[in-house]
This record gives C-alpha cells, structure tokens and sequence, in this order.
C-alpha cells in the first residue's frame, strides 16, 4: 500500500512539472513581461496562440557561441513591446 501512495505522488508531481502554464504576452502588459524577464534573467513567454519562445535580459543567459537579437512581442497595451533579446546561433561578425 505504501508503495501504491510513492509511485501515486510520483505521478502527480511529474504531471505538475509538466502542465506549468507560461505567461502570454499579448494578455498582460508590456511592463509586466518585461519585468520577468528582468527579475528571472531568462523566461519563457508566450507570443500568442501556441507559439513561445525564451526571452533573456543579456548575453550571459546564452550559450557561449550564441548572440543576441533584440526581441519585441505583442502585449495588452502595445503592438511592439521590447521584453530583453533572444539567444541566436551566429557570430559577432554576421551581418
């Protein structure tokens, strides 16, 4: 029986991690995600419908070859809301 209620907790904490939802972008203020993403450093946001991406507030949040591209997204109260930049594979020399 115990180990019915371990293998029963385990289950439920799995589907947790799994089901997290992630803030939408075009449902809060500009202010709101961009603060998010300042405070976290990175954080994933969604863009609208079921597309996402990852937002970081600097380079040190990528990867070591990565670069980084200012990122803008739709919000409640602007079309174009700077929230931080993305991670892009490339070089610092790419046009």
């Amino acid at each position: 029986m115990k180990r019915i209620a371990v293998a029963f907790a385990l289950i439920l904490g799995a589907q947790g991690a799994i089901a997290q939802p992630r803030p939408s972008t075009p449902a809060r203020s500009c202010a709101a995600s961009r603060q998010d993403v300042l405070a976290h450093g990175a954080a994933v946001l969604g863009t609208g419908g079921q597309t996402y991406d990852r937002f970081v507030r600097d380079r040190s949040f990528c990867q070591f070859d990565e670069i980084i591209e200012p990122a803008w997204v739709p919000s409640r109260d602007t079309p174009t809301c700077f929230v931080g930049y993305r991670c892009k594979t490339g070089s610092f020399w790419d046009d």
